[in-house]
């Protein structure tokens, strides 16, 4: 305990860019993910080289290795759009490199170049698979250009989109390890209401939808957290966590159906469960806004769901709470919804409400969107620019790598990967790393067979490396130098770290230029959502409406949008200060914004029981109306909000 608390007082001490680039995620291991990344890319790397066709299999195992960077825990469903949809829009930019190359000039293809960094950074600003699309199209389009791959443009495409279909083929038909693929007879139990448990004898436990399951469960657990921490200090962090599993669950559950009628049973049942936990989570933040604590036996029933739904069996007998006031009384009525969901359920509204083209065009043409398109189209243009002067100088000498310049600035200057010298620094320790450790890495092992293999242990330990930029980095680049060197080009470890250093000092150069319009445009446009969500909610609440369905999807929305701007506002505080002051006070807004939706949901619960409001939900509503008013101005809310209504 004194070192733990020793380390964090020392990372307390640090200034926020030095603790981000020091800062490492923790979790489990992920081993079904360790296991699809050595059988990706080596393998397919093998079966090229055996056919001498090994161009074609560094494209597949390239593609092998960017759909592992892709291949984040969550359910398999989701996987199909976070892989799948950057890995087109790498075929796509493998396909337009590679024939700028061959007939464009120096000055024609770093014009290209630059306008496809243009487009992709602005639908970056989309979200996480937007930008894990922009990242495969930009790196992809500079390696085609730059790459020397012998036959035509359509054969590398094929065999890119091989390699990423065929990680995602593993993602979808291996098992996890540990899931279970027997027969589940739940035996039959009594539901909260004493109606039978409704057990369903011989029901098989498919994996394949073992994510969407952890994923639900997880917000029932999340659910009994924030019980239990209501009245204490961990409260407002358990309620942040409530909306992350919420938000992880209706990802989980929103991708295509694996199976049209096989499965739709057991999909339904899954829409049910997760349906069945929005008034639970409802019913929970109005008590933890309430601040009185609660007894033990509270949390007792959403945890009991959570273990019916990871051994996909029936809820069985959920503890009472006390029924005293209006939100206990909410979170009674919530469980007897839930045991009757999870005997009967068949629901599959997930009560989200779907992007409009418009939106997506507001995002993309909007300040965040052209800030982020200016910054990746700079660098991205002005790195292809050095590398194509640099190419074709006689000092150079005959180093065919120019590409990897401007690939490198595409992962540097990406805002949504991390703070910008953070990702530098990460970078740069990475790349020499991860370089010298090929270096003695090609000394001694056969070719191709070691180089191969060396692609698959690299392949495997991705996922694991994906904790930290620079390890991540690292196990990138012993990789690329195999794949290097397997299609038949000399050993590069020099020049990638020379190359890697010069994007680096672009990027951090463009990183802190000024640009027209004013800066902090992400976060801005973050909050701004946020703050247009929270009050479409709280306009549908005030107004008294019977329609829950719609409360919910309104009340997730705002949630959703105050988690992407909390996280905006975290990567943009921990940039330099010349960067960090363009949001400073953001974090402010963000928790006004928070506190508003929990009153919003209190009065609610509120409402539905008495019909009228009290004293203090009108005298919190007034004073964060007035907090909000004393914001308006700020750089983080240039427009004036809806008023307050009621």
């Amino acid at each position: 305990m004194p070192r733990v608390r020793t380390a964090r007082l020392a990372a307390s001490s640090l200034p926020p860019w030095l603790a981000h680039a020091l800062s490492t995620q923790r979790g489990p291991v992920p081993w079904s993910a360790v296991t699809r990344g050595a059988l990706a890319g080596g393998p397919l790397l093998l079966a090229a080289v055996l056919v001498d066709r090994a161009s074609l299999g560094v494209a597949a195992a390239l593609a092998a290795m960017l759909a592992g960077i892709n291949d984040r825990p969550g359910s398999r469903r989701t996987s199909v759009r976070r892989i799948g949809v950057p890995a087109l829009a790498g075929a796509a930019g493998l396909l337009v490199g590679t024939y700028s190359g061959e007939h464009l000039g120096a000055v024609s293809l770093t014009l290209v170049l630059t306008g496809l960094g243009l487009v992709a950074g602005g639908f970056s600003a989309v979200g996480a698979v937007a930008s894990g699309a922009g990242t495969q199209l930009l790196v992809t389009g500079a390696v085609g250009a730059g790459m020397p791959l012998p036959g035509p443009g359509w054969q590398s495409a094929s065999a890119f989109l091989a390699g990423a279909g065929w990680l995602l083929a593993l993602r979808l038909l291996l098992p996890t390890p540990g899931s279970r693929a027997g027969d589940s007879r739940p035996e039959r139990l009594e539901s909260r209401c004493g109606s039978p448990g409704g057990s369903r004898p011989g029901s098989r436990f498919d994996f394949r939808f073992d994510g969407e399951r952890a994923a639900v469960a997880a917000v029932y657990d999340a659910v009994a957290a924030l019980l239990d921490a209501t009245g204490t200090g961990h409260a407002v962090a358990r309620r942040a966590a409530l909306t992350a599993a919420l938000d992880h669950a209706q990802d989980a559950l929103a991708g295509p159906r694996l199976r049209r009628r096989a499965s739709s049973a057991a999909e339904r049942r899954l829409h049910a469960q997760y349906a069945a936990a929005l008034p639970l989570g409802e019913a929970a933040t109005a008590l933890a806004w309430a601040e009185r604590p609660l007894p033990a036996r509270a949390g007792e029933g959403p945890r009991r769901l959570a273990a019916a739904v990871r051994g996909n069996t029936p809820a069985g007998p959920l503890p009472a709470p006390s029924r005293t006031e209006p939100a206990l009384r909410a979170l009674d009525d919530a469980l007897l919804h839930a045991a009757e969901a999870f005997d009967r359920g068949g629901s599959r509204d997930l009560h989200t409400r779907k992007r409009s083209v418009a939106s997506l065009a507001r995002t993309v043409l909007g300040a965040g969107g052209r800030e982020y398109g200016l910054r990746v189209g700079l660098c991205f243009g002005a790195s292809a620019a050095v590398a194509q002067v640099l190419h074709h100088s006689h000092w150079y000498g005959t180093h065919q790598h120019w590409y990897w310049l401007p690939a490198t600035a595409v992962f540097l200057v990406k805002p949504d990967l991390g703070p910008l010298v953070s990702r530098v620094v990460c970078r740069a320790a990475g790349t020499v790393l991860g370089a010298l450790l090929f270096a003695g890495a090609a000394a001694v092992v056969p070719r191709p067979e070691g180089l191969v293999a060396l692609v698959a242990v690299c392949g495997a330990l991705v996922p694991v490396a994906a904790r930290h930029f620079a390890a991540q980095t690292a196990v990138v680049t012993v990789l690329v130098l195999a794949l290097v060197m397997v299609g038949g080009e000399p050993q590069a470890s020099v020049s990638r770290i020379g190359e890697t250093l010069l994007a680096c000092a672009i990027v951090l150069v463009v990183g802190h230029l000024p640009m027209p319009g004013q800066r902090g445009g992400r976060v801005r446009t973050r909050i701004e959502a946020a703050d247009a969500a929270a009050h479409a909610y709280l306009a549908h609440v005030l107004r008294e409406s019977d329609d829950r369905a719609t409360r919910w999807t309104l009340r997730r929305d705002a949630y959703r949008r105050l988690a992407e701007a909390r996280a905006a506002i975290g990567l943009a505080a921990a940039e330099l200060p010349a960067l960090a002051r363009h949001s400073a006070g953001a974090d402010e807004v963000a928790a006004l914004l928070e506190r508003l939706v929990d009153t919003t949901t209190a009065c609610a619960v509120h409402l539905d029981d008495t019909g009228r409001l009290t004293p203090r939900h009108t005298e919190r509503l007034a004073g964060l109306r007035d907090e909000l008013a004393a914001r308006r101005g700020h750089v983080a809310l240039r427009e004036p909000a809806p008023p307050l209504a009621g």
